[in-house]
């Protein structure tokens, strides 16, 4: 059977792994970043209609100061994150389905929203005023990880630095690109990656069980073929 290698980091990684089995598929993680708090202030919450999270990693490591902030609403820009922060003691105004834009589309455009989130942020084209603030961050693994698992399998990839992170140890190790699957979460995501691959493709919508769902068919395809 054909593995499918997540690369997202913990606890990430193992959450999608679970879903993956749960669905018959032989997934095991292999995380390119770690998780780590950092230093941040609170905001008064006051001069803000709701706080945006666009992660779980927000609440799972936001620490103590997210106390100050639970009176604020929460747009969340999925299940899982939605999910995190009501557990953190959050009230959910919203929860999407299809990304931080379409999100961000559908709530009145004169809202001024607390976006908690990592260090390396991708900028929207919001119609919202969005205060960022950085309460995490992506560290790289160092020493890299043995991809060499990875050959001839399929590799989830849920964000663009992990896209370039894993082309780039593919070529320092001057492996061969041709024999791998790159399954990516979003448009972004597949062009990070580079070309050069057995193919590359994209979810449907931005989440994980989207992402799944394309694994699942490709590996039906590939059985009959």
């Amino acid at each position: 059977m054909t593995k499918v290698i997540v690369l997202r980091p913990e606890p990430g990684a193992s959450e999608t792994v679970n879903r993956a089995k749960a669905r018959g598929l032989d997934a095991f993680a292999l995380p390119l970043f770690a998780i780590e708090p950092i230093n941040w202030s609170a905001p008064e919450p006051g001069g803000f209609d709701a706080l945006l999270l666009t992660s779980a990693n927000a609440v799972r490591f936001g620490g103590e100061q997210l106390a100050s902030l639970r009176g604020l609403p929460v747009h969340a820009v999925g299940k899982a994150t939605g999910e995190a922060a009501r557990d953190a003691g959050f009230d959910i105004a919203s929860s999407g389905d299809a990304g931080v834009e379409r999100l961000l589309g559908s709530l009145e455009a004169d809202l001024k929203l607390l976006h908690l989130c990592g260090e390396n942020r991708t900028e929207t084209g919001a119609r919202q005023e969005i205060a960022a603030v950085p309460v995490y961050r992506s560290k790289v693994i160092e020493p890299a990880p043995d991809i060499s698992a990875a050959h001839g399998q399929f590799v989830i990839v849920h964000s663009q630095r992990a896209a370039r992170r894993f082309a780039e140890l593919v070529s320092q190790r001057e492996a061969n690109r041709f024999d791998l699957t790159v399954v990516a979460i979003s448009d972004a995501t597949a062009q990070a990656a580079g070309t050069g691959w057995k193919r590359i493709e994209t979810a449907d919508h931005p989440t994980d069980d989207a992402l799944l769902a394309l694994v699942e068919r490709l590996c039906d395809k590939g059985a009959q073929e």
